[in-house]
């Protein structure tokens, strides 16, 4: 089997699908992935730390590197006056240095890394549960009628963007090794040498 040229893939999904928890998982298990660090102006979560997960920035800071295109790909979200952006040179870093870079994007940015680094794209769409609901009620506090808007934003999501990427993987509740052994068939399948 031949490595795939770039060795760059996009895990994107809703909020609470377990993105994250899919990418830490892949990175304990296959030294050669790592985890691109992606840009963010918001507060610092319990436990995270600068480097880790995000480089902590303020909203000036980011607005300067997009501007000098450092952040091709960025969302914001206006009810906590957040920024979050891909780091165009960690992923180039990372690559440098022999490694698979696993990219959490949103649509538009897994367009442009597809685009510019031939990146694979995968979705991973949660069950929406009461699990998936106690998720994202711990995650963000919000009212009934808050939680009914992002459980539709959540809906027309997958409804509306899975098409766009090319694999999905479902993320069932109390099956996280599932999905991940999914990620890992898919990425094999496509030539990335994980071991």
């Amino acid at each position: 089997m031949t490595s795939r040229p770039t060795p760059v893939f996009v895990l994107a999904g809703p909020s609470g699908s377990g993105k994250d928890t899919v990418i830490r998982k892949m990175v304990e298990l296959y030294p050669a992935i790592e985890r691109a660090v992606n840009f963010v102006t918001r507060q610092k979560r319990e436990g995270e730390k600068d480097g880790d997960q995000y480089t902590f920035i303020t909203n000036e800071e980011f607005l300067a590197k997009l501007n000098a295109g450092e952040i091709p790909e960025h969302y914001y979200r206006e009810k906590i006056n957040a920024y979050y952006g891909v780091s165009l040179q960690d992923i180039k870093e990372r690559l440098a240095r022999g490694k698979i870079v696993a990219v959490q994007a949103q649509i538009s940015g897994a367009r442009y890394l597809k685009e510019v680094f031939n990146a694979l794209t995968i979705f991973i769409e949660p069950t929406l549960s009461s699990d998936f609901e106690a998720r994202m009620r711990e995650r963000s506090p919000m009212s009934d009628s808050e939680w009914q808007e992002r459980l539709e934003y959540t809906r027309r999501e997958i409804t509306q963007e899975v098409s766009e990427y090319d694999y999905k993987i479902i993320n069932e509740d109390g099956k996280l090794d599932e999905a991940v052994e999914a990620l890992a068939a898919i990425l094999s399948k496509e030539g990335f040498v994980l071991h």
